[in-house]
């Protein structure tokens, strides 16, 4: 797998999901706004996930869309530009609600190609 395959950056984008999911794992919201090593640490992996969606191939893109690319490009923005402004509520329920959806979609994906 090189830096030219038009696949790795979906990989990436699903493996540094799971691996947000994995590290949030049974917190709380309470215990994630405690924690400011797992604060940065998620902020860290979503903002990889965006910048990844950002260099997936427009070819993909279009052939997949039903995946949030631009909705994660766009947080991945608002988490570096904004980073006094950070919801940890909002990276709470990211994590939670919409990276197990992402992971599963970029799986099938990932299987199909």
């Amino acid at each position: 797998m090189t830096r030219h395959d038009p696949w790795i950056r979906v990989r990436h984008m699903r493996d540094h999901a799971q691996e947000a999911i994995e590290l949030l794992g049974d917190r709380t919201l309470d215990e994630l706004q405690s924690d400011r090593t797992v604060q940065l640490a998620l902020v860290q992996l979503i903002e990889i996930v965006g910048e990844s969606a950002g260099c997936v191939g427009s070819e993909i893109r279009a052939a997949h869309p039903a995946v949030p690319w631009q909705l994660a490009a766009d947080t991945r923005h608002r988490l570096i530009h904004g980073y006094d402004l950070i919801e940890y509520a909002v990276v709470f329920d990211t994590v939670k609600v919409d990276l197990p959806l992402l992971v599963e979609q970029l799986d099938a994906i990932l299987e199909s190609a």
